[in-house]
């Protein structure tokens, strides 16, 4: 037989291997990793009168009488018996097929949780089949799998038992390394998990902390490692302008701003100024938290790529943040005679867009949105690439912008914290870089949880502050269903502010206000002449009013972690004392219960991020990357995080020094899935 991601396809009607594709297996390879969900002990026979009450259990019993009832409502009724007592089975969906299994005087196996009932032990839809005296017992733990409508596990344990008798479960790890890790061979383990003996401790199984389980976790993790170790050397071998500075722009751009750079900021900068120096494209990642500073340290990277004589090009996911970026990034450059162009979708006239276009092609620094990677826009020489909110765009979103100038490098930005166990492994093609201390002068944020009965509360307590002279957001809730729902509820919250805040000012900004609209209104906030801005989750990143010292989020529950840890950022910019108020109506499922006690005691973006991952996984998470990550099934990034240190090591050692094995360990756990990340 063939290598294993090239096996020979399921053996199975053609009906049958179109719902098995449903689930990834098309092959005897995928069929070998298709492993079971949980296990049922059919191994053994336990009396009626000794089944314990809320437990799964196989008995055997001889049929005495089954009937047809049609009150409380339609149902088969069997009643049977064991030496020790009586059991009653009881269908609400049956077929004169399997009544006819239950002729009186039939012997039956049984299996399923057994439950008190009006006339003592009984059975609601257990599993069963027809035996007679001398009918073996199974010699191996039921193993019950992932499957699809249609797809009965009966079947899946053929396919994966022939599977296991034919199938190519030779080793792709090198015995001596093996050894040294300490795992059992694959093999073995394999078979252990598709067909455990009898006696197996089911709670080590489902537990997953069995050595067999172990060796498959691991080797998960290790093709993980092998696809992205393998592009990023892949992209080591493509050729990327050097971007050496040939002036002294970058520190008069330090020397001109009204703050220092932190220890944090200093070591990225060293660590991109190195990577732009490269003759291959950089491929960073620059991650802090909300405020951590990550906009300074792109605009000194794109001060080198510019004193080199090359264009950077920095993509934001929203007009408003495009837009505050690009006001920035003016301010801080245009003084220093750098030019600075703006590209929008929303630009009217052809005879602008036209002119922006020809300006791209020769501005120093282009800002803006997805129009940067329309067709008609081009750079004469695109050196860098800034992506911001990375995790917005999807991979043809980025790879698009980088063949806009050939091969740039390209940093990539996040100000949504990815925990460390999910850095090294979902971005392990990335060079990471963490900015993991805040600038000083960055005043805490109090949060407080409010039922929205007390939401008059609230309002009283906005009036106070605007007494004071503050400002405050009020965000409205997030109806992902409906967005012109969304917009009506953002119209009405402004409307019944106008009413309860008389003699304030409110404003409104969303998603659907023409460019120039949410322009007025956002630049009118930063100049204070707003006291209440109504807003959706436009504002969720880039906006910076430090006047602004509250936040408000009504139906909390309703927001991600993330989401809500981007939007209690937005205050707490300026010297005031500052404050998020997360409004909430109940009752709350657990949840999002969950989640806002997590937003109230943790203020530290990477630890937020760290339980979120707890409670959702890594798939949300890394969803948007669109690219050939595959997410893990078996591996627990927390529970295993051992594994996927080992695996970053023996990537690098089998790539270099056991290729082939390397190819064959890809192509068993990825099979057709495992493409070269390209962006």
């Amino acid at each position: 037989m063939g290598n294993p991601g090239t096996s020979a396809p399921i053996r199975a009607p053609e009906a049958l291997r179109k719902k098995l594709a449903k689930i990834g297996l098309h092959s005897e390879a995928d069929l070998l990793v298709h492993l079971p969900l949980r296990y049922e002990d059919e191994t053994r026979l336990t009396p009626v009168a000794r089944a314990p009450w809320g437990e799964a259990v196989q008995v055997e019993v001889v049929v005495s009488s089954c009937e047809v009832q049609f009150r409380p409502r339609r149902q088969m009724v069997v009643r049977a018996l064991d030496d020790s007592g009586e059991l009653t089975m009881r269908f609400f969906s049956f077929y004169p097929s399997q009544q006819a299994v239950f002729a009186t005087g039939a012997r039956v196996r049984a299996f399923g949780e057994v439950r008190s009932g009006f006339f003592g032990a009984e059975m609601v839809h257990p599993r069963f089949r027809k035996v007679d005296a001398e009918t073996p017992l199974p010699t191996e733990m039921t193993p019950v799998y992932p499957s699809t409508a249609g797809v009965a596990n009966s079947a899946l344990q053929k396919l994966i038992g022939k599977a296991l008798a034919v199938g190519d479960l030779a080793e792709t790890l090198p015995d001596e390394l093996r050894q040294r890790l300490k795992l059992p061979g694959l093999a073995r383990s394999l078979r252990f998990l598709h067909q455990p003996p009898p006696g197996t401790d089911l709670d080590t199984l489902h537990a997953r902390n069995h050595p067999a389980w172990r060796r498959v976790k691991f080797d998960e993790v290790l093709a993980q490692q092998l696809s992205l170790r393998r592009a990023y050397l892949a992209r080591r071998e493509q050729g990327a302008p050097v971007l050496v500075a040939q002036d002294d722009l970058g520190a008069r751009l330090l020397d001109q701003l009204p703050f220092g750079l932190t220890g944090a900021q200093l070591r990225a900068m060293a660590e991109i100024a190195d990577d732009l120096a490269q003759p291959y494209p950089m491929q960073r990642l620059l991650q802090g938290d909300v405020g951590a500073g990550k906009t300074i340290v792109a605009a000194l990277a794109a001060c080198q790529a510019i004193s080199a004589g090359w264009q950077a090009a920095f993509m934001a996911p929203t007009e408003i943040l495009a837009e505050q970026h690009y006001l920035k990034l003016k301010d801080w450059l245009a003084p220093l005679g750098v030019e600075v162009a703006w590209l929008s979708g929303s630009l009217k006239s052809k005879a602008k867009r036209e002119q922006l276009a020809a300006t791209a092609a020769g501005a120093q620094l282009v800002v803006g949105t997805h129009a940067l990677i329309q067709d008609g826009v081009d750079f004469a020489r695109l050196g860098l690439a800034i992506v911001d909110e990375q995790h917005r765009f999807g991979v043809a979103q980025r790879l698009a912008l980088r063949k806009k100038g050939g091969n740039p490098h390209q940093l990539m930005m996040s100000a949504t914290p990815i925990p460390r166990t999910l850095a090294m492994s979902y971005y392990a093609d990335l060079d990471v870089t963490v900015l993991d201390e805040l600038p000083p002068g960055r005043t805490p944020i109090k949060t407080r949880l409010v039922a929205d009965s007390r939401r008059d509360d609230v309002v009283g307590f906005v009036r106070k502050l605007v007494e004071e002279g503050r400002q405050a957001y009020w965000v409205c809730p997030l109806i992902e269903e409906s967005e012109a729902l969304q917009l009506q509820t953002a119209q009405d919250t402004y409307e019944t502010l106008l009413a309860d805040l008389p003699g304030l000012t409110v404003g409104l900004v969303h998603g659907r206000l023409k460019a120039d609209e949410k322009q007025a209104v956002m630049a009118a906030f930063a100049a204070g002449e707003i006291d209440v801005l109504v807003a959706t989750t436009v504002i969720e990143v880039g906006v910076d009013v430090p006047n602004a010292s509250l936040m408000v989020i009504e139906h909390a529950e309703r927001f991600g972690l993330s989401q809500l840890h981007q939007l209690r950022g937005r205050v707490g910019r300026g010297q005031y004392e500052s404050s998020c108020v997360l409004i909430y109506a109940g009752p709350l499922g657990e949840i999002a219960r969950q989640r806002l006690k997590i937003i109230f005691e943790n203020t530290d973006g990477f630890e937020i991020a760290r339980q979120d991952l707890q409670i959702r996984g890594p798939g949300e998470f890394v969803g948007a990357r669109q690219s050939g990550v595959p997410l893990l099934r078996y591996a627990d990034l927390e529970l295993d995080a051992d594994l996927v240190e080992m695996a970053r090591t023996v990537a690098e050692e089998m790539l270099t020094r056991h290729p082939q094995l390397a190819e064959r360990h890809l192509e068993r756990w990825l099979g057709s899935r495992e493409e070269l990340l390209k962006a």
